[in-house]
């Protein structure tokens, strides 16, 4: 996400709507794309990022730049996508039987490259999927988004110590899981 100029949110603090557009406007691929990496789900991710530019409106008016602008909104957009994928991960597991039942489809015409890629995509979420929630937005923070250890543990409000201890938990699952292929 690029940087957002200091004077353009303090006018949409003051309520200037054009202001806030631009927030938007600037903002909204980025919680879109990390909303789309914690859920899986696109339709969530949509609705998270309506969610998200919400609470920022909401909210905005006490913004008092104690932080970054763009870990402020990285704390949102991670809390209401967490809370989404929590939500929804019982959903999840009951559309087992039916994404078995796709994938037992006769694959429509594409090119090898195309099926290389989504088969890549697959096999990244199924590893993702192995994780619990505070395992996964540690790795795509960090090897996704490149955050720093201090930057996640900024964006989620923990110590800088939990952050390490989660991505190198999560990285033992992933190398386990790969080891075992389960």
């Amino acid at each position: 996400m690029e940087e957002i100029r200091t004077d353009i949110i303090k006018q949409a603090c003051r309520g200037d709507m054009r202001a806030f557009e631009e927030i938007y406007r600037i903002a909204s691929g980025f919680v879109y794309s990390m909303a789309l990496r914690i859920t899986h789900n696109e339709a969530d991710a949509e609705e998270i990022t309506q969610d998200v530019f919400m609470k920022i409106h909401r909210n905005l008016k006490g913004f008092q730049f104690r932080s970054s602008f763009k870990t402020w909104v990285y704390r949102i957009t991670v809390n209401t996508a967490i809370n989404t994928y929590r939500r929804t991960a019982k959903e999840l597991k009951r559309r087992g039987d039916y994404d078995i039942a796709l994938k037992t489809q006769r694959a429509p015409s594409a090119t090898e490259a195309s099926i290389d890629r989504k088969e890549s995509q697959r096999l990244l979420i199924s590893l993702l999927d192995t994780l619990n929630s505070d395992q996964r937005v540690c790795i795509l923070l960090r090897e996704i988004e490149g955050l720093s250890y201090r930057e996640i543990a900024d964006v989620l409000k923990v110590k800088v110590n939990t952050v390490r201890s989660r991505i190198k938990r999560a990285r033992q699952a992933l190398m386990n899981h790969r080891k075992t292929g389960r």
